[in-house]
């Protein structure tokens, strides 16, 4: 508990972690539901930004989560850097 405690272990990662995945889940099922709806009422239009959703969405969670992810790996090399 003193690790977390002193913030020498940090818990952002896996936060983030857990974040990307809601965020793959909720692109996927939003964009289903949109091509759904789109469909239903005949939005064809609707239908390939919904098709763009479950496609480049994960992409664009992903994208995000490893530039967030980046910022810990540049603090995890810096305390080697100060280590040594």
């Amino acid at each position: 508990m003193g690790i977390f405690m002193n913030f020498q272990k940090m818990i952002a990662p896996t936060v983030i972690t857990v974040l990307y995945w809601i965020g793959i889940v909720v692109c996927i099922i939003g964009g289903l539901w949109a091509f759904v709806a789109s469909i239903a009422a005949k939005d064809f239009a609707g239908a390939i930004v919904a098709i763009l959703i479950i496609v480049l969405g994960p992409i664009a969670v992903r994208c995000y989560a490893e530039l967030l992810m980046i910022i810990f790996r540049i603090y995890d090399v810096l305390v080697d850097i100060k280590n040594k």
